[in-house]
């Protein structure tokens, strides 16, 4: 697809609420933030799809939570792609940008023909929400099925915070001029808000994975499917594409449902890693360990997953007892 300029509402998640059907939402399209992921690694382009829809749905979970909070999505399996990972940091400050991360690893001998989610095996869809120091991060995993991620993300929601969620969502390379071939992804994110608010329910499901039409019931059940019909209408180009703003979409899809909208949030391809946190993390080690990760050219190496950065590092100043003398 060739869609022309950069988009002045690209990496950007905007806040929403039908106010007729008590129903929230966030429409996200990325553009960068994609490009920051990818340009990372070389991955073939059915994993690059996998991550830039794993992407997409942590632009649409993360805006949701607080300011200074970690967000990660994770999809362990059996498949030839073993793992996809993202990290969504939250402002610091209100106003501020958010940051996204991701990455996967894949067994490349077993990719095969056929749409990216059929290399994605039997496993799990976890979800991941740290609050910071001195707080306990909270998990909750569904089992993968559905086939998407989507899906997964949607079940999750259903079974472990009773939360109806719908995704829809579009992605995929487009050319423009000038800049060559880049991903772009936009998507809509609809929750039928309970009683009491998102993420307050910490007990996980058990049995059969739920789905959202399990949780609803008469008038909610009715309002959740006429809202589901309108945005079954959506197109691809709507959602991606450079002719309809986030706002004036809403606008087409829900004008019935008295569409509210709030301040929107940026979103950029960012990293944590440093020399200092890769320090800290190899500080758990002894002098001898330390000794067993040394190269032959007498340095300690190590590379981030999510941005390739590669350090190295001096083995006489890393370890725990590396400042402590060796004794007889």
């Amino acid at each position: 697809m060739n869609l022309g300029n950069k988009l002045a509402w690209d990496d950007t998640v905007l806040p929403f609420q039908l106010d007729a059907s008590d129903m929230r939402g966030r429409v996200a399209r990325l553009d960068g933030v994609l490009s920051g992921i990818l340009k990372q690694h070389d991955y073939p382009e059915p994993v690059e799809a996998l991550v830039a829809e794993m992407a997409l749905l942590t632009a649409l979970i993360g805006q949701t939570i607080g300011l200074r909070w970690k967000l990660s999505l994770q999809v362990q399996s059996k498949g030839a792609v073993r793992m996809i990972a993202t990290d969504y940091y939250a402002p610091q400050e209100e106003g501020e940008t958010a940051r996204i991360r991701a990455y996967a690893s894949f067994d490349r001998d077993r990719l095969a023909d056929g749409a990216p989610f059929d290399l994605v095996g039997e496993g799990y869809f976890a979800i991941l929400i740290d609050q910071g120091a001195g707080t306990q991060p909270y998990q909750g995993i569904t089992p993968i099925a559905g086939g998407s991620l989507s899906a997964c993300a949607e079940a999750y929601f259903a079974q472990s915070e009773q939360l109806p969620t719908r995704f829809s969502l579009s992605f995929g390379q487009s050319t423009e001029p000038g800049s060559g071939t880049h991903w772009r992804a936009g998507g809509i994110m609809l929750q039928h808000m309970p009683k009491a608010s998102p993420f307050a329910a910490s007990g996980e499901g058990s049995g059969d994975v739920l789905q959202a039409t399990d949780l609803l019931e008469g008038e909610e059940g009715e309002n959740w499917s006429r809202v589901n019909i309108l945005l079954d209408t959506v197109e691809d180009l709507e959602l991606i594409g450079p002719s309809v703003s986030a706002t004036d979409l809403l606008v087409r899809l829900f004008h019935e449902e008295q569409p509210r909208v709030f301040d929107s949030q940026q979103v950029r391809f960012g990293c944590t890693c440093s020399e200092d946190r890769v320090r800290q993390s190899l500080s758990i080690y002894s002098v001898k360990d330390i000794e067993k990760m040394t190269t032959d050219d007498g340095r300690v190496t190590a590379d981030c997953q999510f941005c390739s950065a590669h350090y190295e590092l001096d083995p006489k100043t890393l370890g725990f007892d590396a400042e402590q003398p060796d004794s007889d």
